[in-house]
């Protein structure tokens, strides 16, 4: 089969490989249909982070299941699935609290090589969401929407979460990326009154109005601390920070335009750790990290791409198919494309 292999920082290549086989228990082979590329994947093509040479790439996927292991009962072949980048064995205490990421028993066997004609995947019983239907039954355009909730829209709306997101809440989100963006889906979708998304790119701000925001900061550094104090309450700082960046600037930006009391959700992988203390002086919450979105959650979701509700495909603002899979990754790193869509195989 055909897949996207790192070869070195800046450099990937299209490989034929092995194709996957049921090797154990909880596990299920799937047909990728579609796949993209994450913002965190630039860390390690930037060269910001380590990789190994020649390993298989990819965390986000939807597909047809294939094949299943025999002590799988809650999937089966020809399901059409979510393949979510998290999962959890569903029975540990940390998954029994919210925390699939974290699971102390299966995170050590994370799964990888998404970007692929097919893919392993455990565990089936808990991890994989099943769609309604099969692939020809929805349009592209659905069908990218479905594919973000493999990553993005749920780790845009475990920030919201993360950052307890209440109703008629006044809410920031650092960060225009497509995590960004989908946090402000996240953050209308749990009804937040007002939305204020700092962007520098003008056709991401503008998307951002699209999915909610009702205000656009632009400015940089204090100027934008100053203008997202100005529309909250007393100059007082916004009910909950949604931070999708990860870089130590954008913590420390969360926590000088939170209200005291207020709470930051942080979802963009970091790199290095804020060492101000103004956290503490405004007692302000600081929690997240890899996105726990449960199934239910997931579920949540889904119901609402299958409602209409919510559109977090339009961040894919660029397709193309595996074997230009070099080129998807530069459209994002050269932000040519807010997120990268691959079509990996027809419906």
């Amino acid at each position: 089969m055909k897949a996207s292999v790192f070869l070195k920082a800046g450099e990937l290549a299209v490989k034929e490989v092995s194709k996957p086989e049921i090797d154990g228990e909880d596990q299920a082979i799937i047909r990728v249909v579609r796949s993209s590329v994450c913002g965190s994947d630039l860390w390690w093509f930037r060269g910001i982070s380590n990789r190994p040479a020649n390993s298989l790439t990819g965390h986000e996927a939807i597909g047809v299941v294939e094949e299943v292991s025999s002590d799988v009962k809650d999937i089966k072949p020809g399901d059409f699935v979510i393949v979510p980048f998290t999962h959890g064995c569903g029975e540990c205490v940390a998954c029994r609290n919210g925390f699939e990421g974290n699971c102390v028993r299966i995170a050590a066997q994370m799964n990888a090589g998404y970007q692929a004609e097919y893919m392993k995947y455990m565990p089936a019983n808990n991890g994989l969401v099943k769609i309604p239907g099969q692939p020809s039954d929805y349009t592209d355009e659905q069908l990218a929407s479905l594919q973000a909730l493999s990553d993005v829209m749920a780790t845009g709306f475990y920030a919201a979460k993360s950052a307890e997101v209440k109703v008629d809440d006044t809410v920031a989100v650092i960060g225009d990326g497509a995590v960004g963006l989908c946090g402000v889906i996240g953050a209308k979708f749990l009804g937040a009154k007002k939305i204020i998304l700092l962007s520098h790119h003008a056709d991401r701000a503008e998307l951002g109005k699209e999915f909610g925001a009702t205000d656009i900061v632009s400015e940089r550094g204090d100027d934008a601390v100053e203008a997202v104090l100005k529309l909250t309450e007393d100059n007082a700082g916004v009910d909950a920070v949604l931070e999708c960046v990860g870089a130590v600037s954008a913590i420390e930006q969360a926590g000088e335009i939170a209200r005291p009391g207020a709470v930051i959700g942080r979802v963009g992988v970091p790199q290095t750790e804020p060492k101000s203390n103004q956290l503490f002086l405004k007692n302000v919450g600081l929690r997240g990290g890899i996105a726990a979105v449960t199934k239910p959650d997931k579920e949540i979701l889904l119901q609402a791409v299958l409602d209409g509700k919510i559109n977090p495909g339009k961040v894919f603002t660029k397709s193309f198919d595996l074997d230009h899979i070099q080129e998807a990754y530069e459209a994002m790193s050269n932000r040519e494309a807010i997120k990268s869509l691959l079509i990996v195989s027809d419906k």
